[in-house]
């Protein structure tokens, strides 16, 4: 006869050779990951190298309805960030109820919603500036599976993209003692390494990625009416030395990565502070245009050349033009940098002597900019798509299609789709076969 634990160890083995027969019959429990960041995705403002540069020729040679085909739409609340693309993954921003910021994850070959998740965080801007809106202005960052959102008071949020959950949270008001910004958070974040660079709080802000730890503030402006710059940062090598290259409410900077040290800096001159464009590199040469200021290009140098770029830096403006810049940041191919101007003209600029090439006749009062080969693909902010061949002799419109109403977020390019956010709808549009 058999015992008692003879029979409970027979029982439970048979138990266990069930569960293990069941899970190998059922289908496999899905677990919402977030894949890797690939070379085509785009995880950041202006695109993979922060400059409305893709490498090679991937834009589309028409945008004619049965070229440039629309596959799906979302409708969302009002918002200026531009979608970030990472993956199967479409991460998108609204202002809800002039209450909450929110952040969505659309799967990107249906448009349907993977998660959603708010904050309270809404913030009203001056009325001089009504006209722009009082939602969400900032571009997300992706990276190494986290999201860094900037809400419109200074507050900077790290999710986990795979499910919308809250990692981390920096108030720079609260932790600073700087003030709202009047005009909410402006700049997007920039990740290099471990570390987070962005205008807030008053300053350029260096934060730990991980922890969302403030590790230095540099060129504090104490926020003041205007509250943090606008402008977005980048990181580039400048005359042998790799730092971070910044366009205060006043100057040009270039600033130490560890340090926070400011290298160089060069004034620049504009209206109430509203410089807003993103400084772009070429060479050694930073290019700028400003509301009230001008269009110019400024050179850095350093007395010592040496590896160790412990030398002394120094600027010169190169050129200078009476063009005004506003929001739209430039591209650059072959020495050429391509421009939309506060009087809503494109215009081209021969960077090597500051000549102007040609000005085209007035479209929206912003556009953003995607260059490729010899293309630029344009979204105005009246909605819509322009094809621009990036030649310098004449302004050559190839195509341009409506694809909206009111677009003031920048558009994205992902393989071989095309991402819009107008305010009340991101829309994906596909050419040729993906």
């Amino acid at each position: 006869m058999l015992s008692k634990v003879t029979l409970l160890l027979f029982f439970s083995i048979l138990l266990l050779a069930g569960e293990s027969s069941v899970a190998q019959d059922s289908p496999p429990v899905q677990v919402q990951t977030q894949p890797p960041q690939a070379n085509g995705d785009w995880a950041q403002w202006r695109g993979p190298n922060r400059d409305g540069i893709l490498p090679g020729s991937q834009l589309p040679d028409s945008l004619a309805d049965d070229k440039l085909k629309k596959v799906w739409s979302f409708p969302m609340g009002p918002s200026y960030s531009g979608p970030l693309v990472v993956g199967e993954r479409v991460y998108v921003t609204e202002t809800k109820d002039k209450r909450f910021e929110v952040v969505k994850a659309l799967d990107r070959k249906t448009g349907r919603q993977v998660w959603s998740t708010q904050w309270e965080g809404s913030l009203k801007v001056p009325f001089f500036a009504a006209s722009n809106g009082s939602w969400i202005r900032a571009t997300p960052a992706y990276d190494d599976g986290r999201l860094y959102v900037a809400g419109m008071r200074d507050v900077l949020v790290c999710l986990n993209a795979a499910d919308g959950k809250e990692i981390w949270k920096v108030d720079f008001p609260k932790q600073t003692g700087s003030p709202d910004p009047s005009f909410g958070f402006v700049c997007s974040p920039l990740i290099d390494g471990n570390d987070l660079y962005v205008q807030a709080g008053g300053a350029l802000s260096k934060v730990d990625k991980n922890t969302g730890k403030i590790i230095w503030q540099a060129l504090q402006d104490g926020g003041g009416m205007n509250g943090s710059a606008f402008s977005s940062p980048v990181i580039a090598t400048l005359a042998g030395k790799r730092q971070v290259i910044v366009q205060t409410r006043t100057d040009i900077c270039g600033v130490e990565l560890e340090s926070g040290n400011t290298l160089w800096l060069q004034p620049v001159k504009t209206f109430r502070g509203m410089n807003i464009l993103t400084p772009t590199i070429w060479n050694d040469n930073v290019f700028t245009s400003t509301y009230g200021g001008s269009t110019q290009l400024i050179n850095v140098s350093s007395s010592i050349e040496a590896p160790s770029n412990k030398g002394s830096f120094s600027t010169v403006q190169k050129w200078s033009a009476p063009v005004e810049g506003y929001m739209s940041s430039p591209v650059i191919v072959n020495g050429h940098s391509y421009l939309h101007l506060r009087n809503q003209r494109f215009a081209c600029f021969d960077l090597s002597t500051g000549t102007e090439r040609w000005r085209s006749k007035p479209f929206g009062k912003y556009a953003s900019l995607i260059a490729s080969g010899d293309k630029i693909l344009a979204l105005d902010q009246k909605g819509e798509l322009l094809l621009i061949r990036a030649n310098p002799e004449k302004f050559e419109l190839m195509d341009r299609r409506k694809v909206g109403d009111d677009s003031w977020a920048h558009v994205a390019v992902s393989g071989q789709q095309i991402f819009v956010r107008n305010l009340n709808e991101v829309v994906m549009f596909q050419w040729g076969d993906q």
